[in-house]
């Protein structure tokens, strides 16, 4: 399987405008070439082949309007080609119903001001053996922090530089990770907004909600920005740092969502989660902000991924299992309840139940857990679609590449 690894750079001045002109370049051909194909589709009714681009791109060095791209290396000029020509074939295969999924969108324009990104192949870089630096064609050698080791050479390395101003090296590797030993814990997850996971055994777990925190100064720093005169100095000051507040956002958000999910991988053989309509949820106007700030969606994604490399079962059941109203105990259904009902008190049996951790038991019961089923005396119709390692899917593979290792 294949990883992601992410490194910080600190790039000197001199290599910072170096990694401008690149990231200009790159952008340029992209953005010009992508208006091209339009033209051409409009025009034809089909696009055109990699191979008339390339050509077109070795033209286009020779004018001379746009001789500048010479001064560049070419390896990230013809990588970004590839890059339009895998937007592009992601987004037929989608419409073709080819490429699972969400639907695909069409390649769109790169901004100056948003993320900037450039990719060199084998013959383009360098990784110093025992120093803090990466050799880049034209660039020069950038000192790079080595949080951890490379588990293999990589082919391809990716130069980033974020909204922030925050560069990083990007590495995708081949890895073949070690299974964790078998456990006979399973555990049956809960995901709300007061606790951002309750679990089956009672254990209920406290998101940093991270962007209600810093939501004030959120508030503030965008005003400020709103006020600034468009194309001052000012104004890309204040944009910096609401850059950087947003990214810190993000960083906090995902290292909980990290931790967390190797927790529960480690100490659990089997995981089951409930399958939430988290883009239907979005559309409540006073659940949308506290939702978005959670990461579900994101946190479903780190424990298909790590059940899949550490050998563990993942399974998810169906959005519609009953697990808020059914008791847990006799698995009497007492209706519907509303959310501000955190306890209820079950009619059969007198049970009084905590409402998140009795739906956390019954979606372990519905994720096909035999020890639970055992223990209330019958078999239960299981309604889950299971997502184990040995049923996982191409397209599960193709997501497991974007999950990235910090």
């Amino acid at each position: 399987m294949k990883l992601r690894y992410r490194y910080r750079a600190y790039p000197t001045n001199q290599q910072k405008r170096h990694l401008s002109q690149l990231f200009g370049c790159c952008r340029f051909v992209w953005n010009d070439t992508l208006a091209h194909c339009k033209k051409e589709y409009e025009e034809n009714k089909k696009k055109p082949k990699n191979t008339e681009l390339s050509k077109r791109l070795t033209l286009l060095k020779k004018e001379e309007e746009t001789i500048w791209l010479t001064e560049v290396s070419a390896i990230p000029l013809q990588q970004s080609l590839r890059d339009l020509e895998q937007g592009y074939s992601n987004f037929f295969n989608s419409c073709k119903g080819k490429r699972k999924g969400k639907k695909v969108k069409p390649p769109k324009f790169k901004k100056r001001k948003s993320k900037q990104s450039a990719r060199f192949t084998d013959n383009g870089f360098k990784i110093c053996p025992n120093s803090d630096y990466i050799y880049l064609a034209k660039i020069g050698d950038i000192k790079v922090i080595w949080s951890r080791e490379l588990p293999a050479i990589p082919s391809s390395v990716t130069i980033i530089k974020d909204s922030a101003d925050r560069y990083f090296v990007s590495f995708v590797v081949e890895f073949t990770p070690e299974q964790l030993p078998e456990n006979n814990n399973s555990v049956g997850i809960d995901l709300g907004i007061t606790d951002f996971a309750t679990l089956s055994n009672g254990e209920k777990v406290k998101s940093p909600k991270p962007l209600k925190r810093q939501l004030k100064r959120l508030r503030k720093l965008q005003r400020n920005l709103s006020r600034k005169e468009k194309g001052s100095n000012r104004r890309e000051v204040a944009r910096k740092k609401l850059a950087k507040l947003h990214a810190k956002i993000s960083d906090t958000r995902s290292d909980f969502l990290h931790k967390l999910s190797t927790k529960i991988i480690n100490e659990n053989q089997v995981i089951v989660l409930e399958d939430l309509n988290v883009s239907g949820m979005m559309k409540n106007r006073k659940l949308s902000r506290a939702i978005s700030d959670l990461g579900w969606r994101s946190f479903r994604t780190m424990l298909e991924a790590k059940s899949l490399m550490y050998g563990r079962d993942f399974r998810v059941i169906d959005r519609w299992t009953p697990t808020s109203q059914t008791c847990s105990v006799c698995g009497f259904k007492g209706g519907k309840k509303e959310l501000n009902i955190r306890e209820w008190t079950c009619l059969n049996c007198g049970t009084n139940h905590d409402r998140d951790v009795n739906a956390s038991v019954n979606i372990l019961v519905a994720g096909g857990h035999s020890e639970t089923l055992n223990g209330r005396g019958g078999a239960c119709k299981t309604t889950s679609k299971v997502a184990t390692s040995r049923e996982a899917s191409t397209h599960r593979e193709n997501r497991f590449e974007q999950l990235t290792l910090f």
